[in-house]
């Protein structure tokens, strides 16, 4: 029996792992397949790989010198076969057949010209991604970036007063933004900070704008694609440079909006409060990717098959049965 194949089948053949069978009948061969992969979906449960990102935060602008910080990317959250590199991969979700999950996509902050917002959170069944915090801003005494998912840029007002911190990220979901460090006249202004890395932090006296910090690569859709990058900062206060973004962040300089359904944060702008609003940070994403085909969906989800999968997109809320 040296020859005998996990779950049963003599052979020296591994067997090919294949969902060409009707939804309920499995093949022997599948069934192998499938226990070798640790995935056999016994008593009705089948385990799907999953990306789950939520909104961004907004950026800013200052009310007294024009500086904007930038606001925090959404959570974010995957299974380990979706990574695709970077992150903390967890566990695959155990769906149970025939029983509907609910998705739903967070919207990104809204952009203001007086502060900003963070954004929503994003949910697959029991797995939620947390809103990105929005950035700080001058105008109340908010000195301090929100915590999100990634939190949003800090504001340091030098003469102005005590400046508050950046917005803190939330474990295994993102990180916190940068912060602007009082160092005599003038205003440094920080980047959000990225589910990859944390918002660049600069000193008060430097013109210039904090980097967003960068997002993560998943390759679930088949291809590598970057998300949740942190906004970058703006500096307004006179000649200065501007804090650059990537994975679907905006960039400082004119309140550039994070890219829709990346959750990447919103770049601040120049201008005082009242005459600019900050970037809108970007709506989120729920990807899932299954061996079995859903058995319905609702929120007309984008369908391909990747391999063995099939892969569901959703960019807007709705709800998948297995």
């Amino acid at each position: 029996m040296s020859n005998q194949w996990p779950g049963g089948v003599i052979s020296k053949t591994p067997p090919t792992v294949s969902t060409a069978a009707a939804s309920g009948v499995w093949t022997l061969t599948q069934q192998a397949g499938y226990q070798k992969l640790g995935q056999w979906p016994i008593a009705g449960i089948v385990f799907v790989d999953y990306l789950v990102v939520a909104g961004g935060g907004s950026g800013a602008s200052n009310y007294q010198w024009g500086c904007g910080p930038g606001g925090g990317a959404g959570g974010y959250r995957t299974s380990a076969g979706a990574s695709g590199g970077g992150g903390s991969a967890e566990s695959q979700f155990a769906a149970v057949a025939s029983t509907p999950y609910t998705v739903t996509v967070g919207a990104g902050g809204a952009g203001t010209a007086i502060g900003g917002n963070s954004g929503s959170n994003s949910v697959f069944a029991t797995i939620t991604s947390i809103g990105g915090g929005r950035s700080a801003y001058y105008q109340g005494g908010n000195f301090t970036g929100a915590t999100g998912g990634s939190g949003g840029g800090g504001q340091q007002p030098a003469s102005y007063g005590p400046g508050g911190g950046p917005g803190l990220g939330t474990a295994n979901q993102g990180y916190a933004g940068g912060e602007c460090t009082n160092a005599g006249a003038g205003y440094g202004v920080a980047g959000g900070g990225g589910a990859g890395s944390v918002g660049q932090t600069v000193p008060g006296n430097t013109a210039v704008g904090g980097n967003g910090g960068s997002g993560v690569s998943s390759s679930i859709t088949g291809s590598s694609v970057g998300r949740a990058g942190g906004g970058g900062g703006t500096y307004g206060g006179g000649s200065g440079t501007n804090g650059t973004a990537t994975d679907g962040g905006g960039a400082g300089g004119s309140g550039t909006a994070g890219t829709a359904n990346t959750g990447g944060g919103g770049g601040g702008v120049a201008g005082n409060a009242g005459s600019a609003s900050g970037g809108s940070g970007g709506s989120g994403v729920v990807i899932i990717s299954s061996p079995v085909a859903a058995s319905a969906t609702t929120g007309s989800p984008t369908v391909t098959t990747v391999g063995a999968n099939t892969v569901y997109v959703f960019n807007s809320s709705g709800s998948i049965t297995f």
